[in-house]
This record gives structure tokens, C-alpha cells and sequence, in this order.
């Protein structure tokens, strides 16, 4: 391990003693020089510090500090006309860092500038264009057409490095989905080899780093926040959440969007949950309509996520979180009936995480779960 020269650990101490003092602004300027100097420096608790060899890759300092621009199209109604204001989630959004979540809906374009005079001329020719189709199908026998949606697989690296690499060349050889990655603190170095893949397949996968680590493993990074930030990063239209530990042997994703196209459904999962009793226990589910879905893996729309909230940011650590945010989906939740090539390994965020802070940090989370619960008629 390369060590920090002695004038990159004076700028580390100068900057803990700033933010002790409370100058943030200080200290941000003092990071940027650790920065050009090579490094990146990482806040411990009780206010020490950790230094390492600045990688090969941008690193934002934290998940927040990710900038976020995207428009959202409502793919239920994918060609409203001009001048007509979409339902539901078909609005632009961009990133504003007063709105609640760093969203906010902005208003459509005025009539008659020229990106609505654009939208006009594609308006008329697409209509056109489904005239002349409505034509040649009166002399063809009918077909069925199955619609074709953009895909991304998104998934948080917070360490293990072999399980990444091989959740991620599993859905290289068996989907078409692409993966996108916000790697929590480079742990262990899996945002190196996150970066490794992302050369390799440089068409398939997006990755995005963070000097944060994970918050269940000694840094201030939450599943939730994490989470969302993918789906803001994300801009295809189905969004797939999943865990490293998930291995696909088949094309497991297509099942799930093709369950998506059903009337009503948000989202669709390859396990799901019931609650039993007075609802402080869940039994695993069969397939069909359920009331929630885990987070190993399943498909959901990004609007309609996005129109939910996103994940919940109060949920530092992923159990029970999944529950959480199915509760706040509006729609059913589908676990289609064919079994999915799909094995499970070895759950590292369950088995691998300290027991006392995996059992507070779930107890947490599921306080809120239950008062959903208590809470829907």
C-alpha cells in the first residue's frame, strides 16, 4: 500500500481541524487540493481521516453531490400531442438542490418556441406515418406487436469485488439490459474492478463513484439515498433493481417487463412477500399479486418510481427498505408465474454485516413499514 507524502497528510490534518471548526468552506477547498494532489480523503469517526491513491476514475464526494438532469416520459401515453399536458410522471425533471430529494417538476415549453416547433413537426409526421401503416395493415394479416422498452439493471457496489464481477458478466451473457453502478467508497476494490468492467463492456454499463462508504460498513453512504440516485441517473424506462449476490443463468429480465405491460402493474419481482398475522411477520410469497417485492431482484417503471418518491432515504441499510417501498408504489406487484433463471449467493448484506447494527438498523426501518401497513385500508 502506497503511502501519503507528509504535505498531503498536512493538508488531511488542516482540513479536519476545519471542519471541526465548522468551516465547511475551508475544508472543501482543502479537499480539492487533496484532490489534485492525487488523493482522495475520506472522513472517519470522531473527526480523523483516511488517505488513499486517487483512482482512475472521477469520484464525487458524495452520493448527493452527484449531479442529476433527466426527463421523464410516462411510457403509458408515449405520444401525447403537443400542447397537451401528460398525466402523471410525463413532465421534465431537473435537478434543483432546494426541492425535497434534489427534484422538481418543472413547466412544459411555451407554444412556439423551437423545441415545441420541432415536437410539432415530429407530432405530424409520426401521425402520418401511422396513417400510411393503418393502410398497408388493412391488406395484412394481423400481427402481434410486442413493444420494446429501454432497460437498466442498477445496482450498488459497496465491496466484495467477485460477487460484482460476477453478477454483472452474468447479465453481459444472458440480458441486454444495461447496468448502471454507484460504487459506495471503492471497498475491498470493487469500484476498481467496476471500472475494469466498465472498459470492457463500455456500451453496456455506466458507473458512477463516490468517496462515501457504505453506511453498513463504517461510512455515512444510505441504501436509500443510493438507491434513488440510480433511478434519477437512470434514463431508461424500466429500471432493475438488484443485488450483486444475484446471479442470472437466463434472461430473468424479460419476464419482469413483459409482466410490466399487464394493467395496473408497477412492478414485477422474481421473490415476493405477504404479511401474516398482525403484519410483524411476512412469509414468502408464490407467484401472482403480492403485497411486496425483495430486493434481489425485480422491475419496476422509472416514473412511476420516481412518482412514488424514490426509495426511501431514510432506510440506511437495505432490510426491510424493499418493503417499504413497495408499500409506497401505486399499482399491483406481480410475481410472474414462470420460475426465473435466477440463484441467490451468499447474501453478503445480510450475513456479512455486523448482527447488532443490521438488527437496530432493520428494527428502524420496519417501524415505518408497519405504520404503512397500519395505514392502508
Amino acid at each position: 500500500m502506497t503511502l501519503p507524502p507528509p504535505d498531503v497528510v498536512e493538508l488531511a490534518e488542516r482540513r479536519a481541524r476545519a471542519r471541526t471548526d465548522r468551516d465547511f468552506a475551508g475544508a472543501d477547498a482543502l479537499r480539492e487540493e487533496i484532490t489534485a494532489a492525487g488523493w482522495i480523503v475520506r472522513d472517519t469517526p470522531g473527526g480523523g481521516f483516511e488517505l488513499t491513491a486517487k483512482p482512475p476514475f472521477e469520484v464525487w464526494p458524495t452520493v448527493a453531490s452527484i449531479p442529476v438532469s433527466a426527463v421523464l416520459v410516462d411510457i403509458s401515453h408515449p405520444h401525447s400531442p403537443p400542447g397537451e399536458a401528460p398525466t402523471g410522471a410525463a413532465a421534465a425533471i431537473m435537478d434543483d438542490p432546494t426541492a425535497p430529494g434534489g427534484m422538481i417538476e418543472t413547466a412544459l415549453t411555451p407554444a412556439g418556441t423551437p423545441s415545441m416547433i420541432a415536437s410539432q413537426l415530429l407530432w405530424d409526421g409520426s401521425s402520418a406515418t401511422s396513417r400510411i401503416d393503418e393502410l398497408i395493415a388493412e391488406h395484412q394479416e394481423p400481427q402481434v406487436e410486442v413493444p420494446e422498452f429501454s432497460v437498466s439493471a442498477g445496482l450498488v457496489v459497496d465491496g466484495w469485488p467477485d460477487d460484482l464481477r460476477a453478477c454483472v458478466e452474468a447479465l453481459m451473457v444472458h440480458t441486454t439490459a444495461r447496468v448502471i453502478a454507484l460504487d459506495l467508497g471503492d471497498v475491498d476494490g470493487a469500484g476498481r474492478v467496476l471500472h475494469e468492467l466498465a472498459e470492457r463492456y463500455p456500451d453496456r454499463i455506466s458507473e458512477w463513484h463516490v468517496a462515501e462508504k457504505p453506511h453498513w460498513r463504517g461510512g455515512s453512504a444510505g441504501w436509500g439515498a443510493a438507491r434513488s440516485k440510480l433511478l434519477h441517473l437512470d434514463d431508461a424506462e424500466m429500471h432493475v433493481v438488484m443485488e450483486t449476490s444475484t446471479i442470472v443463468e437466463g434472461d430473468a429480465i424479460t419476464p419482469l417487463v413483459t409482466a410490466l405491460q399487464a394493467d395496473g402493474v408497477a412492478a414485477a419481482g422474481w421473490r415476493g412477500a405477504n404479511p401474516a398475522g398482525d403484519g410483524h411477520q411476512w412469509e414468502d410469497a408464490g407467484p401472482g399479486e403480492v403485497t411486496a417485492l425483495l430486493g434481489y431482484l425485480f422491475a419496476v417503471r422509472r416514473a412511476t418510481a420516481l412518482g412514488a418518491g424514490g426509495f426511501p432515504e431514510r432506510a440506511r441499510f437495505y432490510r426491510n427498505a424493499d418493503l417499504e417501498f413497495s408499500l409506497s408504489l401505486p399499482g399491483r406487484l406481480i410475481v410472474p408465474e414462470k420460475d426465473l433463471p435466477v440463484r441467490q449467493e451468499r447474501h453478503r448484506g445480510y450475513y456479512d454485516v455486523d448482527a447488532a447494527y443490521r438488527d437496530k438498523e432493520s428494527r428502524r426501518t420496519y417501524e415505518r413499514v408497519l405504520k404503512r401497513l397500519r395505514a392502508t385500508p
